[in-house]
């Protein structure tokens, strides 16, 4: 178990909380809960550097690292934008329920995608990708507008361009990883055609 490791896990922890945090000031309304979930999440966040950063430079990459570290990210951002997407009147906005499905519609069929490919072809090449990354940027800047409350100081002009922005680039992402997990399983001879003797 190294130490980047152990940030990760941390990570995976604080999860919990924060939506915990959340949902008590979604209840009473209290400051108090906004700041600690508001804390949280950019701990969580902050965290997401520290652990690469250890892993790079302290020589820490390990395989538990890989999968931990991508899933503490995927966890944060599903919980975040599923807890906001209920009607949080009069405390906070609300996520359209398109996006919500479409966030997590392309995370299951990754995750799906993975599996089958990982039974197929036996290992995964993931290319990063821009959009992905953008994707990610969109959507964490979306629900720190919410949970800072910045869109009632800006009237929701902003807001509606991060969701634009997450809606956009989740879905081309989301087609992007589909056709390079089509490529990956074509080229497996697994998926040839096999010819019917007479």
């Amino acid at each position: 178990m190294t130490t980047a490791n152990k940030v990760t896990i941390l990570r995976i922890l604080l999860i919990p909380f924060f939506v915990v945090e959340l949902i008590y000031y979604v209840r009473t309304g209290n400051e108090i809960h906004r700041l600690l979930a508001v804390l949280s999440f950019a701990v969580t966040a902050i965290l997401d550097g520290v652990d690469g950063y250890i892993a790079r430079h302290y020589n820490q990459r390990s395989e538990l690292g890989a999968i931990l570290d991508p899933l503490a990210d995927k966890l944060l951002l599903v919980s975040a934008v599923v807890a906001l997407s209920f009607d949080n009147k009069p405390y906070l906005r609300q996520i359209p329920l398109w996006l919500t499905g479409l966030i997590i519609g392309r995370d299951l069929l990754l995750a799906i995608g993975s599996g089958v490919i990982h039974l197929v072809v036996g290992k995964i090449t993931v290319q990063p990708r821009l959009t992905g990354k953008l994707a990610t940027v969109f959507q964490m800047v979306m629900v720190s507008w919410i949970l800072l409350r910045w869109d009632l100081a800006f009237h929701g002009v902003f807001l509606k361009t991060w969701i634009l922005g997450s809606g956009i680039f989740t879905g081309v992402s989301g087609l992007f990883y589909v056709w390079d997990g089509s490529r990956q399983l074509s080229a497996h001879p697994a998926s040839s055609a096999k010819g019917v003797e007479p």
